[in-house]
């Protein structure tokens, strides 16, 4: 990789999330006849966040700061294994679809920690809820990634969703459609959104991730909505890679019609060498 892919590859994860979560806002908006928030509002929001003080219970410890802090590393590192475009990873290596996973699972379990340490019945609820929901999310993102590794016969993300995916898709179309689903409904689910959750709303029989971090305030809580962003734009991008893979496709169109041209000319210029050899014969 060159200086500006490890650039790109790195910048991308880093100031893209929150401009995606802008996004998602201003087409909900629309779609329900409203204007909708500017699409940099999440950006003012962490930075009126960040300028703010914290408020901690007397009952909570170390495991209540450190859980908003661990979730947003675990989720930049594992957003950094999944390729962009056609420049690759920052990170890769055999294996590291289950460093993917197990990221996002520590910061899944710091998360739950941190409710936990509050001591609220409430938090303790949703954090009940969130372990109730990995347990079945978790198993359905590893099976949708087994696919993947059977048909590219590679453990390592980049590799799996390489330019080749294009072809497993003409070879094993059905069963990457339902792999392709899978990931889909684990991205529902892992990030709190309909039908399983709604993240605008408080209502207390909806509530799973949102509960978790009431008692969180300031850059705590400014930590918190940004992993949550780093989280959604990973798996988003993941999905992307298996279901649409458009960067890939321009590639292999561009290298399929280098390849036609060159054969193209090579044609002509044996048609050439043909009519001179006629023209010297006779």
């Amino acid at each position: 990789m060159t200086l500006v892919d490890v650039a790109a590859a790195l910048l991308i994860p880093v100031f893209f999330p929150p401009l995606m979560l802008g996004v998602i806002a201003r087409t909900k908006a629309r779609m329900a006849g409203r204007r909708g928030p500017p699409l940099l509002q999440p950006y003012f929001d962490l930075a009126r966040l960040l300028q703010k003080g914290v408020v901690r219970s007397r009952t909570t410890s170390w495991v209540f700061l450190a859980g908003p802090v661990v979730s947003l590393a675990t989720a930049l590192l594992a957003a950094s294994l999944v390729p962009i475009g056609a420049r690759g990873a920052l990170f890769a290596f055999p294996g590291d679809l289950v460093a993917f996973a197990y990221l996002l699972g520590l910061g899944r379990f710091f998360t739950i920690a941190a409710a936990l340490d509050t001591g609220s019945a409430f938090e303790g609820m949703g954090a009940s809820r969130e372990a109730t929901f990995s347990c079945l999310a978790e198993p359905a993102a590893f099976f949708a990634l087994l696919v993947l590794v059977k048909l590219s016969g590679s453990y390592s993300l980049g590799a799996m969703l390489g330019p080749e995916v294009p072809e497993l898709w003409a070879r094993a179309a059905p069963s990457l459609g339902l792999a392709t689903l899978s990931l889909l409904i684990v991205l529902l689910a892992e990030n709190s959104r309909i039908p399983f959750d709604d993240p605008s709303t408080h209502l207390e029989l909806t509530m799973i991730h949102e509960v978790m971090a009431l008692d969180h305030s300031g850059p705590p809580f400014g930590l918190i909505l940004y992993g949550a962003a780093l989280k959604l734009f990973a798996y988003g991008l993941l999905l992307v890679r298996v279901a649409l893979r458009i960067g890939d496709q321009l590639q292999l169109g561009e290298h399929a019609g280098r390849e036609h041209r060159q054969e193209v000319r090579d044609e002509q210029q044996q048609q050439r060498g043909e009519q001179r050899e006629r023209a010297g014969a006779l």
